[in-house]
């Protein structure tokens, strides 16, 4: 399949229609970014008679991209609606959301307890209509007038698949569906009066993300009476104070990289923040950590949001919390309780594992919707002695919350880069991969390798790797460095001219090329290319699967006409790894729904992306994961290759098997497959993304049904081998995986 575009463009004058769990957003005006985005980008347009989308679809080994028309009510689209649909929609944490029983039980006994008389329930954001028909349920089947549901979802394809849901339930005649964000909803025009409940889910592991205040503040001004009831009825942010090496080393470049064997300074002194993560809470499954974490705090409470009274857009929360333990403060970790019921008797919470409430009624099971928070402090954050108080100001916005944390001995401030424009915002896995010594150690050696057999080489960088382009420059005094920087651009060469002269690099020694086409001979002023080099690494492409970062082999076979005949090419070759695993969390949280609540949605499985009963020859597709993160693992084989991709042909057609040996005894739940990069010819030098490393994201394909597997000889009758295929179409990026049990 081929992913989408990651960034929602707005037109003036045009409603945006997007959703809740698209990385798009919400039903209401600002973007949110799941888990596991997968690019998309929508343009709106509307008419008297019909609602149309257009959808941007990006080739990932390319990065060229086109625009797709999404039409409802256009039956000769239908199936072209269907195939771009289901490959969007599969990327979404729908089904995850779905499956979390804890969460549809919540909702259901805080509607059923809230809903007892016919009225007028307005959902926003309804996405398969669940809410909605819960809500139309609890009112009866009385025909009083005053009863009605009213759900308001604005995007397209999630509106097509509510309609079936609700039909599939017998219950399209009791939900009136709008096609719109909740704020073009007007009293009198499509609704007949205002609502006197609002049930809503539009929440995401911040709370705030989704734009909950903004909708909130113009459902009440404009769509609800006074004093409505309101499904959640109240929200409450925690935080809790902690130490932890891992999560320092996700955003703190600066003191990470001065051990680092190679001299390069990707945030030379003076210029702290040149290089750095986005100053925000980053979702992360904290559980995964615990025992790495050092809590120097007891919770506290940071925020309470109502849902039955119009919220403020700004807010703040001073707290002075005292130490319960010796240790450095590297990052506030903070999650929300949801209260559903008025009477406080019906709770759901996002809490890790470490916390035990009372009151919550959170089982401990393993969902991907909604995660805990992450917000970094600073540098090498703040030391401190139990019995210490510090002082932490919590500030939200309509859409963030954002922390300034103070001791007696000092403040720690997010601040601005003093390097103006020329700072680079990358994520938290990137900072940390750039300040791993053993990463730049590879690197390092690598490119010592190639140097070795060139004296005055033409260098070209072919992803959006800073720092190999400072190290080729640094190691090859003689060298001629262009760096393409297909993502970056303009902001790589702002960054590279600010950290150059630090590096002892003089400004002619790397030139960005910045037009829009293919490298030429006339650019290289007729010199061939002695050396094609990537880490690959594509800005943009963090939550992507692993080999979509072929584009380095798309760009190495678009460049054929400018290289060398004894180019030497890094990485030279990358193999295509798998291991069989036990996934019980994820296969649970993707697997196929029937009844939730009652409601039958097996509808929307295939469309959903579901592992489990689908019908014959519908699989669930590869989707990325970090393996770490995604609760209870473990692995059933050895680790083994299924294909190998040579960077020193053009991209071609790729088929590869291997026949999978169980190592252990347990229930499989799928495949996990990574790309190994061979980076020297020699194969001294391989960087691996498998699941023992924690800042790439692993593919998954999990199957249609766990299958008990043990080791050759095992008198337990389970499967002990299966044959693994694997086939790459360069025409889409797409990898194909298919396996027969022996």
């Amino acid at each position: 399949m081929i992913p989408l575009l990651s960034k929602t463009l707005t037109i003036p004058s045009l409603p945006l229609r997007c959703s809740t769990r698209l990385t798009l957003t919400p039903h209401s005006l600002f973007t949110r970014f799941t888990s596991t985005p997968t690019p998309t980008q929508t343009r709106p347009m509307s008419s008297d008679s019909i609602q149309r989308v257009f959808q941007l679809k990006l080739d990932p080994l390319t990065g060229n991209s086109e625009w797709v028309i999404i039409e409802d009510g256009n039956k000769e689209e239908e199936e072209t609606f269907k195939s771009s649909s289901n490959a969007l929609l599969a990327t979404t944490s729908y089904l995850d959301m779905l499956n979390d029983d804890t969460r549809n039980r919540a909702f259901r006994e805080a509607i059923d307890k809230t809903i007892t008389k016919p009225c007028h329930v307005l959902d926003i954001g309804a996405g398969t209509g669940l809410l909605s028909m819960m809500a139309a349920r609890a009112m009866g089947t009385c025909d009083d007038s005053k009863g009605m549901v009213t759900a308001c979802e604005s995007y397209l394809p999630m509106v097509k698949l509510m309609r079936k849901v609700l039909n599939l339930n017998g219950m399209g005649k009791n939900v009136k569906i709008f096609n719109k964000r909740s704020d073009e909803l007007q009293v009198g025009v499509d609704i007949p009066s205002r609502a006197d409940v609002l049930v809503s889910e539009i929440l995401d592991s911040e709370l705030l993300g989704e734009g909950l205040i903004p909708t909130l503040q113009h459902a009440h001004d404009m769509l609800l009476v006074d004093n409505p009831l309101t499904v959640p009825y109240r929200a409450t942010t925690y935080g809790q104070l902690v130490e932890s090496t891992f999560l320092w080393k996700l955003h703190d470049l600066s003191n990470n990289e001065e051990e680092a064997s190679d001299r390069i300074r990707l945030v030379p002194a003076g210029l702290d923040t040149i290089l750095r993560v986005k100053a925000k809470q980053h979702p992360m499954h904290c559980d995964a950590i615990s025992k790495e974490i050092n809590l120097l705090s007891e919770p506290f409470k940071i925020f309470e949001f109502d849902f039955w009274k119009r919220p403020d857009s700004q807010g703040d929360s001073k707290l002075l919390i005292k130490a319960t333990n010796d240790g450095r403060i590297h990052a506030v970790v903070s999650w929300w309780i949801l209260q559903l019921d008025s009477e406080g008797t019906i709770f759901y919470s996002t809490a890790p594992r470490w916390i035990a409430s009372p009151i919550a009624t959170y089982t401990g099971n393993w969902c991907d919707h909604w995660k805990q928070c992450v917000w970094f402090i600073p540098g090498e954050g703040v030391p401190i002695s139990k019995g210490e108080e510090v002082h932490l100001h919590a500030v939200h916005s309509d859409t963030s919350v954002s922390y300034n944390l103070a001791t007696q001995a000092t403040e720690i401030r997010e601040c601005d880069s003093i390097a103006g424009d020329s700072h680079l915002t990358l994520s938290p896995e990137r900072i940390a991969i750039y300040g791993d010594r053993k990463w730049r150690s590879c690197m390092l050696t690598a490119l010592k390798n190639l140097l070795q057999a060139r004296v005055h080489p033409l260098c070209v960088v072919a992803d959006d790797s800073v720092f190999l382009s400072l190290l080729v420059a640094h190691l090859s005094k003689t060298s001629n460095v262009i760096a393409l920087f297909p993502g970056l651009r303009e902001r790589g060469v702002q960054y590279l001219k600010a950290v150059a002269d630090a590096n002892g690099i003089t400004a002619d020694r790397i030139e960005v090329f910045q037009k829009k086409k293919y490298l030429t001979l006339n650019d290289t002023k007729q010199k061939k290319v002695d050396l094609l080099i990537g880490e690959p690494y594509y800005y943009g492409n963090d939550g992507m699967l692993p080999w979509q970062n072929f584009r380095f082999w798309k760009e190495r076979t678009m460049l054929d006409s400018v290289l060398a005949e004894d180019v030497l090419i890094m990485p030279c070759k990358a193999m295509l790894k798998a291991c069989a695993m036990s996934l019980p969390d994820l296969w649970k949280s993707h697997r196929c729904l029937s009844k939730i609540e009652d409601f039958d949605h097996s509808i929307v499985n295939n469309t959903l992306g579901a592992c489990g009963d689908l019908p014959a020859p519908l699989e669930g597709p590869l989707l990325p994961f970090f393996i770490w993160q995604c609760g209870e693992t473990k692995e059933l084989s050895e680790t083994f290759t299924i294909m190998e991709f040579d960077f020193s042909k053009s991209i071609g057609p790729c088929y590869g098997k291997a026949q999978v040996e169980f190592t252990e005894q347990g229930m499989c739940h799928g495949f996990v497959l990574w790309i190994d990069w061979v980076m020297d010819a020699k194969n001294s030098v391989v960087l691996t993304t498998g699941p023992d490393e924690r800042y790439w994201k692993q593919g998954v394909k999990l199957l249609s049904q766990p299958v008990a597997v043990g080791g050759r000889g095992s008198s337990t009758g389970n499967c002990c081998s299966t044959l693994l295929e694997a086939s790459f179409d360069p025409s889409s990026g797409e990898l194909a995986v298919k396996h027969v049990w022996s």
